[in-house]
């Protein structure tokens, strides 16, 4: 049996999904799922490397202010520049 994150798929829900595929999707509805815009155009990801003693640091600093890692280095930043 085909499974998708451990949970088992039915033939009957892949054929429901086909379906659905071939019928077309609402793009402008596609456009609006996931994460809210940070401003008016598109975020960028990037990628920094930090050590695992600044790491830590970062950990320490998010949960204390109950920030994730990512809002910790963009408050880090704003008050930076």
């Amino acid at each position: 049996m085909k499974t998708i994150n451990g949970q088992p798929v039915s033939e009957e829900q892949i054929d429901a999904w086909v379906a659905e595929a071939e019928n077309g999707y609402d793009v402008e509805t596609l456009r609006r799922r996931g994460r809210k815009p940070r401003g008016e155009d598109a975020a960028k990801v990037i990628s920094i490397r930090l050590s695992p003693r600044e790491i830590s640091s970062l950990d320490k600093y998010a949960a204390a202010n109950g920030w994730s890692r990512s809002q910790a280095i963009r408050e880090a930043l704003k008050n930076a520049i």
